[in-house]
């Protein structure tokens, strides 16, 4: 690619504020927050794909803030305060999305979000309804509505499921179409005068005195009084240090199906599985867990072993006797770590950082754009 001429630099490049490296949620929300606060600032965000390429348009599009067993899981492993410091978090982290674009422009359908106990799932079940009435009390602190999760067994043959010996349901999710509220951040973001650049890839930085120097793979440089890096999983190829594992997610739709029964979101095999409905389709996607060291990767691609895992799981548990098509496959790439806490820091002079989304973006995601570009503006 050619560099960048007097004109272009003059003209798209200059006088920049805030440059935000990654379009995704994070990042157009970050960009949205620092133009309210303070609208005369110049920020530009730069994407090295045609659209934010990691999870942002890429995941289930689950509104959800916890299933009971991993709420259950976390809090074999950390303090009440902690668990539930996160799960306050992600319900704030929803309502203020919610707030800020309309139910009608996320598509938001609060259909619940249920968890599926096979079989092989008895004990757990058994664990879960020990806990539920606890949970249930501490979800009323956060939420004020009581009885948030409840057994749903009736539910069974409504969905149609089979192999499926007991659903809980925690009736205060719900499901959204991500495309559509990407397209929401972006209007709004443009709207407000965040300059958006596609097609760009970072490939170093230099602090100095006056602010930051990012240099691209084109071998462009871009000046900038401060930086925010909002890649998510991809963080690590500039800044290795920081607690980032991408954890690749394969996903499949199906064409529509005929009077499906399917109504909600679904988590299975402690959540490492997940599925909806969407347009008379089901979408699934997940289990990692059967090829970890595979998954554990920045590259988007197929794994046939988990393709046959999820396409069997279709063919036996979500549409048993039931004749499907598969439309579309893709994979899509989350950030995750040893603790459930978005990384939200200065990271160097002039740099801050704002990742580790954990799989809950659409969640956590518009918060932690508010949380970076309160941290900016306070340095």
């Amino acid at each position: 690619m050619p560099r960048l001429s007097y004109w272009e630099r003059q003209s798209f490049f200059s006088n920049i504020d805030v440059l935000i490296i990654g379009s995704g949620i994070v990042g157009l929300s970050t960009a949205i927050h620092l133009k309210e606060s303070n609208p005369k600032l110049q920020v530009v965000i730069i994407e090295r794909g045609v659209l934010p390429i990691g999870a942002s348009t890429r995941n289930a599009g689950f509104a959800c803030f916890g299933s009971m067993t991993e709420l259950i899981d976390d809090l074999s492993t950390q303090s009440e305060a902690e668990v539930f410091g996160i799960v306050e978090k992600r319900w704030k982290g929803l309502k203020a999305l919610r707030s800020k674009l309309s139910d009608k422009q996320l598509d938001y359908k609060e259909w619940g979000g249920y968890e599926v106990f096979t079989n092989s799932d008895i004990d757990s079940y058994k664990q879960c309804l020990a806990e539920m009435s606890h949970l249930n009390n501490r979800l009323k602190e956060i939420i004020g509505t009581s009885m948030v999760y409840q057994k749903s067994d009736n539910n069974i043959n409504t969905f149609g499921f089979d192999q499926t010996k007991h659903l809980i349901v925690n009736t205060q999710e719900g499901q959204i179409n991500t495309g559509m509220m990407m397209k929401g951040l972006l209007e709004i973001a443009t709207t407000a005068g965040v300059k958006i650049y596609n097609g760009i890839e970072i490939a170093d930085w230099e602090t100095h005195s006056n602010g930051v120097t990012v240099s691209t793979k084109d071998e462009w440089t871009i000046d900038a009084s401060k930086l925010v890096v909002a890649t998510n999983a991809f963080t690590t190829k500039l800044f290795p240090t920081i607690q980032v594992t991408p954890a690749r997610n394969q996903v499949l739709i199906t064409k529509p199906i005929p009077n499906l029964k399917v109504k909600g979101c679904f988590h299975y095999d402690k959540g490492y599985v997940y599925f909806r409905n969407i347009d008379e389709r089901i979408l699934l996607g997940g289990a990692r867990n059967v090829d970890l060291q595979n998954e554990n990767t920045d590259e988007f691609g197929d794994n046939k072993k988990i393709d046959a895992v999820l396409s069997n799981l279709l063919k036996e548990v979500i549409l048993p006797n039931q004749p499907f098509e598969i439309d579309q496959k893709w994979s899509g790439i989350l950030g995750v770590g040893e603790s459930k806490r978005p990384i939200i820091k200065k990271a160097a002079q002039n740099i801050y950082v704002a990742v580790r989304l954990g799989g809950m973006g659409v969640a956590i995601g518009y918060g932690v754009g508010a949380d970076a570009a309160k941290l900016v503006l306070s340095n």
